[in-house]
């Protein structure tokens, strides 16, 4: 599968090259995850074949890899270097940009440490959302964002029509509904809260750690349908298994790695299961490294209803629709719920073990 082409040609900005740093050399417990290979999907049987693939990686835990998704490592790594340069901003600067994360809005800058953790430690997390590229979400931006805003922009739709269109369609089949049922309430050109996202993970200090008992962030599961996490070199993510215990993400070159989200397993009534993950500190030799990572979140657009689909697939599994409907909750009302209970004044996330975030919807934290 050919690259996409990026063009920079109205970039003033000269970036610098990014390097990743080097993976652990500690042997880890590593979870063994499949790995989809996305450039047999338009050959002659490879959207079933991947969907069958798909089916089976999904009875244990839903995080998978893609592989040849056709975005090269250098073009992956053009956007670790604009994340770099964002970060590397002045906060004064930064914070012109700051998301309106009190009223649910997810665009824009998210600042260091505005979630307790633990009692008196608070979070090591900068996050930049850049949203779809859609008249509705025109919003200012870093210099350094609109110097590579063509750039951006071809990345980010690559991944929607390449890659976020071909999972969707996957898992369409694997529940033996028409290819283009999840297509057609998430299209790009409708309102959702879908965007790329660059974050950083700032290392903490021995004491912290040891604070927080090394995890940084309980295990949760993600808001919407997918997360795409781009491969980055720092171990932290760990997955939660069947049996309670967690196993670490190994970040394998040239891959992208997939979880299932909240929306895709509510509609679904669980059997296209949300996976539980967390991030804790890295293994020593990567200990003071900053964690940089590229990511881009799926989200169904703003006005869908989360009701379960009626699907031949859940009828034989004995998943009845009616069991897990919504009272009348849109995407749109759960992404913002979530968000701004996220940085709700007061709560200690560490003390928390179930919030109810709407009426009648609930979510989980996992030790």
């Amino acid at each position: 599968m050919a690259a996409a082409a990026v063009s920079s040609s109205n970039a003033t900005h000269e970036l610098p090259t990014y390097h990743q740093v080097p993976e652990t050399k500690h042997d880890l417990d590593w979870a063994d995850l499949a790995t989809l290979d996305l450039s047999t999907f338009d050959q002659p049987g490879g959207r079933y074949k991947l969907a069958d693939q798909l089916y089976n990686a999904i009875q244990k835990v839903g995080f998978f890899y893609i592989i040849n998704f056709g975005l090269s490592q250098e073009q992956v790594d053009r956007q670790f270097a604009i994340g770099k340069e964002v970060f590397s901003l002045p906060t004064e600067e930064k914070l012109k940009y700051r998301a309106d994360l009190e009223h649910g809005g997810y665009n824009g800058y998210k600042p260091l440490g505005l979630r307790e953790v633990k009692p008196g430690v608070f979070d090591n997390t900068e996050i930049f959302n850049i949203p779809k590229f859609i008249p509705e979400y025109e919003r200012p931006q870093p210099e350094i964002v609109t110097q590579h805003r063509e750039e951006i922009e071809v990345f980010a739709r690559h991944i929607d029509d390449e890659i976020v269109r071909k999972l969707l369609t996957l898992y369409a089949i694997v529940l033996e509904l028409p290819e283009d049922y999840f297509l057609k309430n998430h299209r790009y050109e409708a309102k959702s809260d879908c965007h790329l996202r660059y974050m950083k993970y700032r290392a903490r200090t021995p004491e912290e750690n040891a604070k927080l008992g090394d995890t940084w962030v309980k295990g949760h599961t993600d808001f919407g349908s997918m997360t795409l996490l781009f491969r980055q070199p720092v171990a932290a993510l760990q997955v939660r298994t069947a049996d309670g215990g967690w196993k670490w993400v190994k970040p394998y070159p040239g891959s992208i790695t997939v979880n299932l989200a909240y929306s895709l397993e509510f509609i679904t009534n669980g059997f296209l299961k949300s996976s539980v993950h967390r991030v804790v500190a890295p293994p020593p030799d990567q200990a003071g490294i900053d964690r940089l990572g590229v990511l881009y979140f799926v989200r169904p657009e703003d006005d869908m209803l989360l009701k379960p689909v009626e699907s031949a697939v859940l009828t034989k599994l004995g998943l009845n629709p009616e069991d897990g409907a919504a009272k009348n909750v849109t995407a749109g009302e759960w992404v913002k719920a979530r968000v701004a209970n996220g940085i709700g004044k007061g709560k200690v996330r560490s003390e928390l073990a179930e919030e109810e975030i709407l009426p009648g919807v609930k979510t989980k934290y996992y030790e």
